[in-house]
């Protein structure tokens, strides 16, 4: 009568799930409901933020960077000064 068999695990492993997911989800409901409280529009998702942030700060801090024939290292293109080797294109 109260014998463990494979689908009682599964189903028991199933009603488990859908709780714990149920309740991630009430959860992220009501933080969103209190954000529209304090803010009055609700804030963007998490990831999308970080996302977004980081866009922004990496587009200020990127550089391109080309190959020195002479030394086989890349230097940043702008501003990029000689290796001291023989034959270096960049000046300085």
């Amino acid at each position: 009568m109260f014998g463990l068999s494979l689908s009682k695990f599964i189903f028991t492993v199933f009603i488990v799930g859908v709780v714990w997911y149920g309740f991630k989800w009430l959860n992220r409901v009501q933080s969103i409901r209190e954000e529209v409280r304090r803010n009055g529009r609700p804030a963007a998702h998490p990831a999308a933020g970080r996302r977004a942030s980081g866009a922004r700060a990496a587009d200020e801090s990127v550089e391109d960077m080309v190959k020195c024939p002479v030394c086989e290292s890349y230097v940043a293109a702008k501003g990029t000064t000689s290796c001291g080797r023989d034959g270096c294109p960049y000046v300085g």
